[in-house]
Order: C-alpha cells, then sequence, then structure tokens
C-alpha cells in the first residue's frame, strides 16, 4: 500500500468518525435515531455518492460480524445483573420462543406478498422471516435507555437484544445453506446455544478471577484486556461450533459484573468502542447500498415492514409472555420496541455471499428499506409510546459511578465515587452514610479543593470520594452507596437496600 493511500485512509476516516460524532448532537436534538444518520453517511460517500467504490459482499458481512461481537461487548459489559435478573425469564424467552414464532409468521407472510413474484420457495421464506426476527442490540441499547422505562421491560429487551442474535444467526445459516434440511438440526441448534453459553461462563468467570489477581502495570491495560477475553470468548464459541454470539455476550454479562480492576474506565473504553463500531458498521453498510436500486424496494419493503410490526412482532411477544403476568400494555410496549438496525442487513448478506442470486440482492435491498423506514418509526416514537402506554417509571435515581483499584498487598479495594446530580447523597453528612465497620473515607474532593473528612461534613453534588474497603466488604459498601444515593440518609427506612443496580 502507497503512502498516499494511508493518508488518505486516516484523513478519510478521522472526518467520518468527526461528522458522526457530530450526527449524534444533531440526533439528539432532532428525536432521531443516530444511527440512521451514520447510514446516510455511507451513502454519501458511496458508489452513487463521492464515488468511493465498494461491493465487496464478504468482506462487509464480516467486518460486519466483527463490528456487531464489539456492539454485543458493550452491551454485556454495561448490564448490570442485578437488574436484569428479574427478567431473566421473560428476556430468555423473548430471545428464543419470540423468535422461534416471529420466523414462522413473517415467512409465511413473506411468502404470502413475495413467493409468486420473487418465485420464492418456502424454505427461503422462512430464511427472510429469520433475516427479519432479530432485534438489534445496538438500536435498543442506543434509544431504550433513554425512555426510563420501567427496569423489568427495559432489562426484558436488553436482554433480547443481547441474546437472540445467537438462534437467530445460526437459523439464518441453516435456511441459507443449499444442503437438505435434517431432523437433528434443531438438536444442533440446542448443542451450540448451551455450549456458548458454557464457553462465555467459563472465559468471564476466568477472566474476572485472573483481573483481580494479576496486576497489570497500568490502568490502561484493563480494559484491552476485557475486551480481549470477550473477543477470545466469540472466537472460542466459533472454533468449538458453538454460538460465538452468545459467547460473546454471556462472557461481557459475566465481566461487566465482576469486581473488575478500573472498571469504570473499562465500561467507558467499551462504550466508546461499541459507538466506534456501531459508525462503522453503519457507515459501511451504506458505502455498500446502492441507493438507485432502493426505489424499487420501497413499496415490498413497506408493507413486509409493516407485517412484522402488526403482526408477526406482536404474536411472538404475546407467544413468549404467556407464562408471565404482563398487562396488555406491557406486551403492547414490548411488540412496539422491537427494534431492527444493523443485525439485518448484515445477516442478509449471508444468503447472498452463500447463494449469490437476484433473490438475495433483492432480500437486501428491501432489508435496508425496512430499517431505514421502522427504525425511523419505532426510535422516534418509542418515548411517546411509553407514556401514552404508562410504562415510565419516574424518578429513577442516577446511579453514582465507581472506579476501583486494587491495593494488592492489603487485599483492598479504593472506591472513587462522583455524587451525581439530582442524587440524593447532597446535604448527607458523612456520618450517616453508615459504611461497613471496615470502609472508611480516605479523601473528599469538592472544586478542585480538597475538605477535610470529619463526621459533620455534608456531602453535594459533584463531591468526588476516595473510600478504602476491604475486598470482602466491598459488595455492602457499595451496596449502601446507592441506597444513599437514591433514598437519601434514611433509605433503609423506606426500602431501599441498593440491591438494584439503576437501569
Amino acid at each position: 500500500m502507497e503512502l498516499d493511500t494511508v493518508q488518505r485512509a486516516f484523513g478519510l476516516s478521522s472526518l467520518v468518525l468527526i461528522v458522526a460524532l457530530i450526527a449524534i448532537r444533531l440526533s439528539r436534538r432532532l428525536g432521531l435515531p443516530s444511527l440512521l444518520l451514520y447510514l446516510g453517511i455511507g451513502i454519501l460517500l458511496g458508489n452513487r455518492g463521492l464515488g468511493i467504490q465498494f461491493s465487496d459482499t464478504v468482506l462487509t458481512e464480516q467486518l460486519g460480524l466483527a463490528a456487531l461481537v464489539f456492539i454485543l461487548a458493550e452491551g454485556g459489559l454495561t448490564t448490570r445483573w442485578a437488574n436484569v435478573r428479574p427478567a431473566l425469564g421473560l428476556g430468555s424467552a423473548l430471545a428464543t420462543v419470540s423468535v422461534v414464532v416471529s420466523i414462522a409468521i413473517a415467512g409465511a407472510g413473506v411468502h404470502l406478498l413475495l413467493g409468486t413474484a420473487l418465485d420464492m420457495d418456502w424454505r427461503t421464506s422462512l430464511l427472510w422471516g429469520a433475516v427479519l426476527s432479530s432485534t438489534d442490540a445496538a438500536a435498543v441499547f442506543s434509544v431504550l435507555r433513554g425512555v426510563g422505562v420501567k427496569p423489568k421491560l427495559a432489562a426484558a429487551l436488553e436482554l433480547e437484544s443481547g441474546l437472540n442474535d445467537a438462534p437467530v444467526v445460526i437459523a439464518v445459516l441453516l435456511l441459507a445453506g443449499t444442503t437438505a434440511l435434517h431432523w437433528t438440526d434443531p438438536l444442533l441448534v440446542v448443542y451450540e446455544l448451551i455450549a456458548g453459553a458454557a464457553i462465555g461462563g467459563a472465559i468471564g468467570f476466568a477472566g474476572g478471577w485472573s483481573l483481580r489477581r494479576g496486576a497489570l502495570p497500568a490502568a490502561g491495560l484493563y480494559p484491552l484486556a476485557t475486551l480481549a477475553l470477550i473477543g477470545g470468548a466469540y472466537a472460542a464459541g466459533q472454533y468449538l461450533h458453538a454460538s460465538g454470539f452468545l459467547a460473546t455476550y454471556i462472557a461481557a454479562v459475566i465481566l461487566g459484573n465482576s469486581r473488575l480492576p478500573h472498571r469504570a474506565s473499562t465500561l467507558s473504553f467499551a462504550e466508546g468502542f461499541g459507538w466506534i463500531a456501531q459508525i462503522g458498521l453503519f457507515v459501511l453498510l451504506g458505502l455498500y447500498v446502492d441507493p438507485y436500486e432502493l426505489p424499487k424496494a420501497l413499496l415490498p419493503g413497506a408493507a413486509i415492514g409493516l407485517l412484522v410490526l402488526i403482526v408477526a412482532r406482536p404474536l411472538s411477544v404475546i407467544a413468549a409472555a404467556l407464562p408471565f403476568r404482563m398487562t396488555w400494555r406491557e406486551q403492547a410496549f414490548l411488540s412496539w420496541s422491537g427494534l431492527r438496525g444493523a443485525v439485518p442487513i448484515v445477516l442478509a448478506l449471508i444468503p447472498l455471499m452463500v447463494r449469490n442470486d437476484a433473490q438475495s440482492r433483492s432480500m437486501v435491498n428491501i432489508i435496508v428499506v425496512v430499517v431505514v423506514i421502522y427504525t425511523l418509526v419505532q426510535g422516534t416514537s418509542l418515548p411517546w409510546v411509553a407514556r401514552k402506554l404508562d410504562v415510565i417509571q419516574p424518578g429513577q435515581a442516577t446511579e453514582i459511578q465507581v472506579e476501583a483499584a486494587p491495593l494488592e498487598e492489603m487485599n483492598a479495594q479504593v472506591l472513587q465515587i462522583t455524587v451525581p446530580p439530582e442524587s440524593r447523597m447532597h446535604g448527607v453528612y458523612v456520618s450517616e452514610l453508615r459504611l461497613p465497620a471496615g470502609a472508611t473515607i480516605a479523601l473528599i474532593v469538592r472544586d478542585g479543593a480538597p475538605v477535610p473528612v470529619a463526621p459533620t461534613v455534608r456531602l453535594q453534588s459533584g463531591d468526588q470520594l476516595l473510600v478504602v474497603t476491604p475486598e470482602r466488604d466491598r459488595p455492602q459498601t457499595e451496596r449502601r452507596l446507592r441506597a444513599v444515593s437514591r433514598g437519601g440518609a434514611l433509605a433503609s427506612w423506606f426500602g431501599e437496600r441498593g440491591d438494584r443496580a439503576d437501569g
């Protein structure tokens, strides 16, 4: 590669990233999903725009899958187990039962709408249903966390978007192949899911244990080590013919909920990496798509998307929610919150790569139209729908951010806490914190200056605290700090124990 080519690549990448960051601010003001703006940037740069030639299907699909790994990693690391545990059953049902029902209904609908026009057999129709059945982790994580819905609903949707990629990818690979389906294929799916979960769990627990006990020479190495472990979980899953995506998400959730050194820095690094993956993925897909082929896909895309939105998704949610006591309002919100994003487009590239026929090319274009229209419709209307269905939980406290650094020889941790705005820790006396006996406040910094630590000192929003706690007392210390942040000095009197992590 020539030097000027490298320079152009760096310059263009920097420009795209800066424009994308500006697009984030713009999308927040306009209420638009920023992911669609990244797709638009890619289209403007592509073959029919500024003329960057890019049409490599295999490379697009492989880079897309790699980006999904990092998006899942960020989503798993930032998922709090205490928050999602009550919704584990519902989230798992949405990621499995709902997927099966959605594939069947969407596949039948696609066969009815396009079967004759595209000379489509039932296997190909079900392939379309599988591609359309996956909710997108990037879309859900970026849109849902700003809505403030009930924690159980938010947790169920996050679990669904993190878990359902695994069965959907397996289904797409099976249906896109040219070999005859066999009765053992469902057993293969079950094996891949169980093995993927086991691999992710083993790497997550072993990796967390290693990071806590093996001191690295620099704090910046902990985020790299964490992402390397998660990437290794995906590779191990694929190598052992298991679900690499499920291994990725399970390992990320376990590591994210472990007592990792420099946990806040790791989460911030993963969040930034996740944003880069999202931006890069949508820009890449925008480069690949030919916008001149999209108009003829507009009508079938709108029809198929409507079929998924008002028929397949609601029925699949009802089927998954049968064992759980849920109101019709909650089920309606879950139905409307099945956001599609880059995942269906990336999955649509798999049959194009395998078959390379006109049907597969049409699928890619139609899926792009579905994603653009219905991400725009659902993403912009989600806060309004949540309010109308009365599923918003007002007054959710802002969670304190805790950074931990290990003191190896003392078997202790240093917790760095920042009192957030609107926290009820504001105005609480140090003596009212009532931390565990082994924990102590070593330093309080206010407006850049240290404040003498005394029982009569009242904390204020923006204060930074250094709390030293023995390793065994760290969970109890964090729970007490969260409880005070949410409920004030009398938190325990009102039943607030700090056990539930904020969404």
